[in-house]
């Protein structure tokens, strides 16, 4: 069973206050990006993966999809998304994504943020994906980059300048990285770019487009804290189809 991070309750109050759960999607600065990737929606039949508060889930059904189905581990995400949604057509369930299996066939469309990371074994869950996806199905998805997390100690490094330096160590060590992020001990697997690319082109999946996100001049002027995004990718964005 994955680690439940988000039902640790300090981890679930900081959680809470970070500016894309206060503001949804709009605090998320690569949502541009991600929606630039995601298919079309209208008439779809949409799962998402570690749907959190459900923000993206309530987005989607707004632009068209049919239905949305949204998993999570947390009851905490679960019943804040559940809370939050006046929507027959959006369901919420708990579930671990270490064993989740849904139904073959049964989406248009797998789309999922900032989840995959707390995967251990990526390739059964792809491959779980390929099957639930129809013939020439989507799947969109974002993690962090590993180039973010590979490092045992992934943070800036002050050298006395007024650039600051992120560590890129063990970069082709994969497994575990646990880190200290609202709480203590959070648990994430890394994994290179060229395994994770790799393990979709191995289970069925054509890569459509890979994004390594960086925000642009504007959102830097409308929010200068978001230059030090420039010095190294956070997020990988990656947008593929079953074949």
């Amino acid at each position: 069973m994955a680690q439940n991070i988000y039902d640790d309750p300090k981890f679930f109050a900081g959680y809470s206050q970070l500016p894309r759960q206060i503001h949804g999607l709009d605090g998320a600065p690569e949502w541009n990006a991600i929606k630039a990737m995601l298919p079309t929606l209208q008439g779809r039949r949409i799962a998402d993966l570690g749907c959190g508060f459900g923000w993206a889930s309530r987005w989607i059904r707004q632009n068209g999809a049919t239905s949305v189905t949204g998993y999570d581990l947390s009851e905490n995400m679960i019943r804040r998304a559940r809370a939050d949604t006046d929507d027959d057509a959006i369901s919420y369930q708990i579930a671990d994504l270490d064993t989740l299996e849904l139904p073959a066939h049964s989406f248009e469309l797998v789309y999922s943020a900032l989840t995959f990371h707390y995967v251990e074994d990526f390739d059964r869950l792809v491959a779980m994906i390929h099957r639930a996806l129809v013939p020439d199905g989507a799947l969109v998805f974002t993690i962090e980059h590993p180039i973010f997390m590979a490092a045992p100690r992934p943070q800036w490094i002050d050298n006395g300048t007024d650039q600051k330096t992120w560590p890129v160590s063990g970069y082709s060590i994969e497994g575990e990285r646990r880190t200290n992020w609202l709480a203590d001990g959070v648990l994430k697997y890394h994994r290179t770019i060229g395994t994770t690319l790799n393990t979709l082109i191995g289970n069925g999946f054509q890569i459509d487009r890979v994004e390594e996100f960086a925000p642009t001049l504007d959102q830097i002027r409308d929010n200068p804290l978001l230059v030090e995004e420039l010095e190294r990718p956070m997020m990988l964005l990656i947008a593929a189809h079953r074949t």
